[in-house]
């Protein structure tokens, strides 16, 4: 058993118990930093909430061990607010990811909403549109143009089918 009321013996316990806390200062910076790398990654940072746990334990366990030695704390600081950040980051994917699933169903019905309304207005388009048509029989040839009155259109139609031919400007006969 050694013998505490040597100098020596004393300050050799205290050299043993400094590099200890430094060891998990080393310890929880270093795996500050890798947390704050992996927090920083899209997709990849909600693993880091792990990594960052850890090194926030580590930090305060060396923290609490510096305190009852009066050891350097800096490394244990330092692994404490890096790895605190980096935990922030890393959670803060978490509610980022959501929002995005969140709307995108709002961004689905929008992108629809957007597509009905160009189908609407190329339908309207179409049946506004002015059409000329022209057939041929032999040395007849009959050329129906229609307006963009859609009434118009409708009854020409159907004194065509009936087999009238109506005396207007939109159905030409030619010989």
């Amino acid at each position: 058993m050694e013998d505490l009321s040597n100098p020596t013996a004393q300050n050799n316990q205290q050299n043993t118990e400094k590099p200890a806390n430094q060891t998990l200062g080393i310890a929880a910076l270093i795996t500050a930093i890798i947390t704050f790398v992996m927090a920083v990654i899209p997709c990849i940072g909600v693993i880091a909430i792990i990594p960052g746990i850890i090194a926030i334990v580590l930090a305060a366990v060396g923290l609490s061990q510096a305190s009852r030695n009066d050891s350097p704390r800096g490394l244990l600081l330092a692994g404490m607010i890096i790895g605190v950040v980096a935990s922030l980051l890393a959670f803060s994917q978490i509610f980022f990811t959501g929002r995005i699933i969140s709307h995108s169903d709002r961004w689905g019905r929008e992108i629809q909403n957007v597509v009905k309304d160009v189908r609407k207005d190329v339908l309207k388009d179409l049946e506004d549109a002015n059409i000329s048509i022209k057939v041929q029989n032999g040395d007849e040839e009959v050329e129906i143009t229609t307006s963009i009155d859609r009434k118009d259109r409708e009854q020409t139609l159907e004194e065509l089918e009936k087999g009238n031919v109506p005396a207007n400007d939109s159905l030409d006969k030619k010989k």
